[in-house]
């Protein structure tokens, strides 16, 4: 497996650790629908959060800057297929965290309900 693939499998795991530290139940990892993937879902009181998990080994790019229009509207198609597969009855909302450094060493930032989806035109 690739170098980068091991980072990002570390930084979901960190992250799914972390979540799960802060009260939130992991309902599913690496959820795909067609080519669009969530990182974790996961719920915490009436909330379901679709986080996306942005890992980075050092400070040199701002992981944030990864997380554009098309990819929110990718994580949106998605969750929107989650909600309606599963018809549960939470608020869905869109985080963000972002783990920089190594397994050693690492700062982890949670943006609760990061972003808005953008919506569709026709």
């Amino acid at each position: 497996m690739a170098e980068h693939n091991d980072t990002g499998n570390w930084g979901e795991k960190t992250a799914c650790d972390y979540l799960t530290s802060k009260g939130y139940a992991i309902v599913d990892t690496n959820f795909r629908v067609g080519h669009n993937e969530i990182d974790i879902i996961a719920t915490k009181g009436n909330s379901i959060c679709f986080v996306e998990v942005k890992t980075r080994m050092t400070h040199f790019a701002d992981p944030l800057e990864a997380i554009d229009k098309r990819k929110m509207s990718r994580l949106a198609s998605a969750a929107d297929s989650f909600m309606r597969t599963y018809r549960l009855p939470f608020a869905p909302q869109f985080d963000v965290i972002t783990v920089i450094g190594t397994r050693n060493q690492y700062e982890l930032e949670h943006f609760e309900d990061a972003f808005r989806p953008p919506l569709r035109t026709r």
